[in-house]
């Protein structure tokens, strides 16, 4: 796989609808990395202030004045319903679309959205990459988010120098929610390893082995991950509240990756168990958790 196209774009108009965790920084990215000239759209209107203030750029009151004239458009919002708002709800984005321009939609989304945007896009003579991305919070905010992307040939190569402004790898995987398909195999291969991670840590313990000596020496091995090395501490001591991807958003991404495999017949037995432990943690008020640190504390004993 080769990594993200280092080519810089060259100057560009660009909108940017969502400003949350992701969106913020990956749109202040692109001004300070791709020097592009970037309109911002958010439904908290003091949060798109924020971003003006300190990025410069300016703010847009619905997502059709942002949208309006600029050669690409990025989203990053909560679930198909908030996407199918900002696009094609009233003063959504596709009435501004010009003729041409390419709009990336990097939430994480259902494939069949992905498609019907597709469709309607090329009907109104635009193009469209879904591109959710991994990577988190400090992806964003440090500019190495893995970016996977569905779409025609020609519209993933009219939008690949700009993702690169917040993209460490970047790939197209094929036509339209393509992009969105990929990133369900993401979470479906993290839930697994991040509750193995949580029963290794439990078990470690309850055997007397001395934590940090075990992860030192594993994860120099086949063992090894990201979670491993980032989140193996704050699981070990019980640590899941203010940082990290919050279990409610990885409930929400497991309920897709479910739902795509009732409809394609994919067994999921263990992301099926994953996802009903995350369910007993959120009736623990567990919800803003992070979803890789806090799955450990099922092991304990009430």
């Amino acid at each position: 796989m080769a990594p993200a196209n280092p080519r810089v774009a060259h100057m560009a108009k660009v909108a940017f609808l969502g400003l949350g965790v992701m969106g913020f920084p990956m749109a202040g990215h692109l001004v300070k990395k791709g020097g592009h000239e970037v309109t911002v759209f958010n439904r908290t209107p003091a949060k798109a202030k924020a971003w003006t203030e300190k990025f410069g750029g300016r703010a847009a009151s619905t997502p059709q004045t942002a949208s309006d004239g600029q050669d690409f458009v990025m989203s990053c919002v909560g679930n198909d319903n908030d996407l199918r708002a900002i696009t094609l709800g009233a003063n959504g984005a596709f009435a501004g679309m010009k003729k041409g321009a390419t709009f990336v939609d990097h939430t994480t989304a259902s494939a069949e959205i992905a498609r019907e945007l597709d469709a309607e896009a090329t009907q109104r003579g635009f193009r469209f990459v879904d591109a959710p991305v991994s990577g988190g919070q400090a992806g964003a905010e440090n500019g190495v988010l893995t970016v996977m992307c569905g779409g025609s040939e020609e519209a993933y190569a009219s939008a690949e120098p700009v993702i690169a402004a917040y993209a460490r790898m970047c790939k197209r995987l094929g036509p339209a929610g393509s992009g969105q398909l990929t990133k369900m195999v993401n979470q479906i291969c993290i839930a697994g390893l991040v509750e193995g991670l949580s029963e290794g840590i439990h078990f470690a313990k309850k055997s007397g082995l001395d934590v940090q000596a075990v992860i030192d020496t594993i994860s120099k091995g086949a063992a090894q991950s990201w979670q491993m090395e980032n989140r193996w501490k704050q699981m070990s001591e019980l640590k899941a509240e203010g940082f990290g991807f919050a279990i409610e958003w990885m409930r929400k991404d497991m309920g897709i990756c479910l739902d795509q495999a009732r409809k394609s017949g994919a067994a999921l037995p263990v992301a099926s168990l994953v996802d009903q432990f995350y369910s007993r943690l959120e009736a623990r008020g567990g919800k803003r958790w992070d979803s890789t640190a806090g799955l450990i504390q099922l092991l304990l004993k009430d």
